[in-house]
């Protein structure tokens, strides 16, 4: 039903001179599609304390609702036209006075879990990137179609923004910052099983994938009022540094049925370790944090084991967050196993000492587009030390990519092998006590056969006849090209 619309929105915005690729095309979406969110929230506020006999008061100022600025209708509900601002009056009142406005709800907010706050930081992030009025306007219009009412219609709209997510992950740029690939996501839920009941907690959490997959996982075991209520205001928490991922997993979270999502926009590793009470920890961790990255001096003092790769940072902020008998699935990259200097030694054999790493899943090249890195899935729990470790390295039989994605059946006989930790062709156990001094977790399939092909002298003859021709021709071309 909305699936149309969000075409005819992103036809628009590729004509716009302001947007540029998919990353534009999500960020002016979000903020649009957020306010029209806000309306129709606001809306049904206001409707269900009038059946209590009470009064609603809105957050928003009458001028700066959806239903005055953006899709002014006539008294019999159809588009006014004569009220609707289009042209420059349209972008001048978006950008001098709407987000301005809307910017300023950060600092009457009672609390950073508020949804005042969440407005504020929103749009003290972002800035319209529409520059034509005339595109807004109609833009403007196609939004007002979609609805937020029914939980139907969040699905699909959840389907299509996912999509677009997708899209921009695949787009190179900052791929794998926004988008884990949800197979991925989903199978990593299935192994941690978080409860009713618990926390669940991602401290990088981007569009919070992890966070919505966790959701729906745990959702289909609701059995009353109650439950779904412990889901929707005290289950998931989420943290982000980057203001355009902040408000896409606010936006997604949204979409997915949770109606004020507990996600703060921080960065995470600045946040005072020693201070951690028992109060902040989380049950369930669920994470894809950024590796690669430098983090200053400054906040490196905040971290037992000083290093400025980002990942072994938060390695070290998820261990201090998870409670006694706490569970984690965090993606890192697979350098994180054999690297030989201090702090990667020093990470290992802290996670070892207090944490029961049980399960390493080796991920091949190619599950994150774009990224081309190869990385595992550490699986643990917090309490005890570590004795044993059940790897696996899937044998998929074919090169992952675009065309090519990862799949939940790719990973099904690892989640049904992992159960018992079963040792096959594919997967196999170390002990702790087998390790050398350097803690070494390299992924060394002892199972698998591997078959060395051997050619025919004849076929190396003609692969040496076919180089040195191709090497003949490009020298003549380099004379060539010279003379």
């Amino acid at each position: 039903m909305f699936e149309q619309v969000f075409k005819n929105i992103d036809d628009i915005l590729w004509k716009e001179g302001g947007c540029s690729n998919e990353l534009d095309y999500v960020e002016q979406t979000s903020w649009i599609l957020f306010l029209k969110y806000l309306d129709n929230l606001e809306s049904e506020r206001e409707d269900e304390a009038a059946l209590r006999g009470e009064d609603y008061e809105r957050i928003i100022e009458k001028k700066f609702r959806w239903e005055t600025w953006a899709a002014p209708k006539t008294s019999k509900g159809e588009p006014d036209h004569n009220k609707a601002m289009t042209g420059d009056d349209l972008i001048d009142f978006v950008n001098e006075k709407l987000f301005p406005y809307l910017k300023k709800f950060k600092e009457k907010a009672s609390s950073a879990a508020s949804l005042e706050y969440k407005i504020g930081e929103i749009f003290g992030e972002l800035k319209n990137k529409i520059t034509s009025g005339y595109n807004l306007r109609e833009i403007l219009w196609y939004a007002d179609k979609l609805s937020f009412q029914s939980s139907e219609e969040k699905h699909e709209m959840s389907h299509l923004y996912e999509d677009k997510i997708h899209r921009m992950g695949n787009a190179g740029r900052n791929g794998g910052e926004y988008y884990t690939p949800r197979p991925l996501i989903r199978t990593i839920v299935k192994v941690v099983d978080p409860k009713i009941g618990e926390t669940v907690y991602d401290a990088a959490c981007g569009s919070a994938g992890f966070l919505c997959e966790a959701y729906a996982y745990m959702k289909e075991k609701v059995k009353n009022v109650s439950q779904k209520e412990t889901l929707q205001t005290s289950t998931y928490y989420g943290k982000e540094k980057k203001g355009l991922a902040y408000i896409i997993g606010i936006m997604n979270m949204i979409l997915h049925g949770v109606s004020a999502p507990n996600i703060l926009h921080t960065n995470t590793l600045t946040e005072n370790m020693a201070a951690v009470e028992e109060k902040d920890r989380k049950n369930v961790i669920l994470a894809n944090p950024p590796f690669g990255g430098k983090e200053r001096a400054e906040v490196q003092q905040n971290f037992e084991i000083k290093t400025s790769e980002t990942a072994y940072l938060f390695m070290q902020h998820f261990m201090k967050m998870l409670k006694a008998g706490g569970r984690a699935g965090v993606v890192i990259k697979n350098t994180v196993l054999s690297n030989t200097d201090n702090a990667s030694i020093a990470l290992r054999k802290s996670l070892l000492e207090n944490c029961n790493l049980h399960t390493i899943l080796d991920l091949p090249s190619g599950v994150f587009t774009g990224a081309g890195v190869k990385t595992v899935v550490l699986f643990f729990e917090k309490g005890k030390p570590t004795d044993k470790i059940w790897y696996y390295q899937p044998n998929f039989g074919r090169n992952l990519g675009k065309t090519n994605p990862l799949s939940e059946e790719d990973l099904a006989e690892f989640v049904q092998l992992q159960k018992k930790k079963t040792d096959s062709e594919n997967s196999w156990t170390i002990k702790v006590s087998d390790l050398n001094e350097n803690y070494d977790l390299s992924v060394k399939n002892p199972n698998r056969k591997t078959e060395v092909e051997l050619r025919e002298p004849s076929e190396i003859i003609d692969e040496m006849q076919r180089l040195n021709k191709e090497s003949e021709q490009l020298l003549k071309e380099l004379v060539k090209s010279v003379k």
